[in-house]
């Protein structure tokens, strides 16, 4: 069962990377299934905020999270380079759409860099590391986890999570 802690083989890490809302991010490889074409999503009714769906793969159904909205932006935006990332994480099988699929790093395990202290002493959670590329934006590595605790959170009453009812 994969989770994040990495997969640093000799020191090496092979990370996914992904555009959405013209940012690179990227998840541990070993957390994700496959990379497939986004297809139709079938809503589901009473679903938490950040469930947009589910689609069927291979026989089975899974749940899919618009990334770009998880990460507080807007809708991911669709077009043909429009992909599903399906990840296997502690057990539970899901998909985030994403605006493309671009590369899989694979660097040092050493290179990657801690989020700025002021965002982790602030909460902020959902990017558990950062990579620093010469000529090119800094690519930022997602929490899985981070961003599953979103959805669960998004699914309990508005009471629970600290807002009033109106």
């Amino acid at each position: 069962m994969a989770t994040e802690a990495g997969t640093a083989r000799g020191g090496q890490i092979n990370l996914a990377c992904f555009d959405v809302g013209g940012r690179q991010y990227a998840l541990d490889v070993a957390l994700v299934r496959e990379i497939v074409r986004l297809q139709e999503i079938t809503p589901l009714p009473d679903a938490p905020e950040l469930i947009e769906g589910i689609v069927e793969l291979r026989g089975g159904v899974v749940p899919i999270l618009d990334l770009g909205r998880a990460l507080g932006d807007a809708h991911t935006v669709e077009s043909s380079k429009s992909r599903v990332v399906v990840l296997e994480y502690d057990g539970l099988m899901l998909g985030l759409s994403v605006e493309a699929a671009t590369d899989v790093l694979s660097l040092d395990a050493a290179l990657l860099e801690d989020v700025p202290e002021l965002a982790t002493q602030a909460g902020y959670d959902v990017v558990r590391a950062v990579v620093r590329q010469p000529n090119a934006a800094p690519v930022m590595v997602l929490s899985l986890g981070s961003i599953l605790e979103k959805v669960y959170r998004s699914a309990l009453p508005a009471q629970r999570q600290g807002e009033e009812q109106p």
